[in-house]
């Protein structure tokens, strides 16, 4: 009997300081796991270092005191729990103010996660099948062609029928066939340009998604869709669809389904003036990769996106901050909820990250819906795991996700181009060079 009682007062006692103990959980009277806010923690609560995170710090203040960035601000939560989260260097070098946590950073494609969730929540509502033809909302991609031949002197061209309808699945993998503005395929880029297509960023007030996409929509493809994987305006059309199924505006929709319930409260297409003191100063390289303020470049303002605006680009409008990405992910690692808020089912969850692109490749890597997908040849050359899944955008952010050591990072600069893009795998080796217990498989 004594035995009996000792051995359930050690179960108890262990089952206990396990609940006690779960990072980011708190545990709900039928005993479900409830995940709580993002908050600070010692590393060491979630087996990492703090003395081996805080080697970052000697690296990242060199890329700095070199010259090769102005500012640097970073995050790593483990767990639920935020183990580092610094910001580094100047926010305006000339004024000379330091680079401050709660910064506010253009994040450019870095919206198209946040789109693509947009409409995998009104999939779960059923608007929609992945299948689907986005003909069947959007009329105007009904017979998508594909361009033929190309005359570079006056940017005409010749078509042919695309072989089949663009899909749903198309535009969340980037496998429809059509291109981006400025940085896509040549022929795309004068295409584009002659028919008025913006890219996105800073695009004139006055222009609509639902214009633009429409323009768009009667254009060619630069392949058939689904043979290839071609970085483009496809999450632009995620966001216009999003706009039919809903019959809200872009930034409303995201606004009252995800940042408001999330407490995504410093992300905006266009800050409002009380926040704009808080937007990082924007950089570029000279020619000997030399850090200089960015001019107004292809119509965007260095000052963007400090005015209003009526062009809502899922695909790049957005700027935010590293906690509120932060909290997304979070949302994302914990399977679709966040402190009490329900987003999108686990199912769904796993759905969007895992390889929707089959036998197709992202560079080295699969693309599920919305994100870039570890492969097993990536994650040999880096350690972070096999299925983790990450973006970054043009302005110099990235992320990732990992979800076997419930790890989320994050790197904000404001810089483009960027000479030094090798920061960001340095930054990820010492994230996990800094985990002393790896989680169980």
């Amino acid at each position: 009997m004594k035995q009996v009682l000792l051995t359930g007062l050690m179960v108890g006692f262990f089952l206990s300081s396990f609940l006690q103990n779960l990072p980011a959980q708190s545990v709900t009277a039928n005993g479900l796991a409830k995940s709580a806010p993002l908050q600070d923690a010692t590393a060491e609560t979630v087996g990492m270092s703090t003395a081996r995170l805080q080697r970052m710090d000697a690296v990242i203040n060199e890329y700095i005191a070199k010259g090769r960035q102005a500012g640097v601000a970073v995050l790593v939560a483990r767990n639920g729990k935020i183990v580092y989260h610094k910001a580094y260097g100047q926010d305006d070098i000339q004024a000379k103010t330091p680079l401050k946590r709660d910064a506010i950073f253009r994040i450019a494609s870095q919206t198209k996660a946040l789109t693509s969730i947009g409409l995998m929540m009104l999939f779960e509502e059923g608007k929609f099948l992945l299948d689907d033809p986005i003909s069947k909302y959007i009329p105007a991609f009904k017979n998508p062609k594909m361009l033929d031949k190309y005359n570079e002197k006056d940017t005409t061209y010749t078509t042919v029928p695309a072989k089949r309808e663009i899909t749903i699945r198309h535009i969340l993998t980037h496998t429809s066939g059509i291109s981006y503005p400025s940085i896509g395929t040549k022929e795309a880029v004068a295409i584009y340009a002659k028919n008025k297509i913006p890219s996105g960023i800073g695009a004139p007030d006055g222009i609509l998604l639902a214009d633009a996409m429409t323009r768009l929509a009667s254009l060619p493809l630069m392949h058939q869709p689904g043979d290839r994987w071609t970085y483009g305006l496809s999450v632009d059309v995620v966001g216009y669809l999003i706009e039919v199924l809903s019959g809200q505006p872009l930034d409303q929709f995201l606004r009252t389904r995800l940042f408001d319930p999330l407490g995504m409260n410093d992300t905006y297409f266009y800050l409002p003036t009380s926040k704009q003191n808080r937007l990082a100063t924007l950089y570029t390289e000279d020619s000997t990769a030399s850090i200089r303020p960015m001019p107004a470049r292809g119509g965007v303002p260095a000052d963007y996106p400090s005015r209003p605006g009526t062009y809502f680009s899922g695909g790049a409008g957005l700027s935010s901050t590293l906690y509120d990405y932060a909290i997304f992910l979070q949302m994302m690692l914990n399977g679709g909820e966040y402190n009490g808020k329900r987003i999108l089912s686990p199912t769904t969850v796993r759905l969007i990250t895992t390889n929707q692109i089959g036998d197709v490749n992202q560079g080295a890597n699969k693309f599920g819906l919305g994100f870039s997908i570890t492969s097993e040849r990536s994650a040999s050359r880096l350690p972070v795991s096999q299925g983790s899944y990450d973006w970054g955008g043009f302005f110099g952010t990235t992320y990732w996700v990992d979800p076997k050591e419930g790890i989320v990072g994050l790197l904000y600069t404001q810089k483009a181009p960027n000479s030094y893009g090798d920061l960001n795998d340095k930054f990820k080796v010492l994230v996990y060079q800094a985990i002393l217990q790896m989680q169980a498989k």
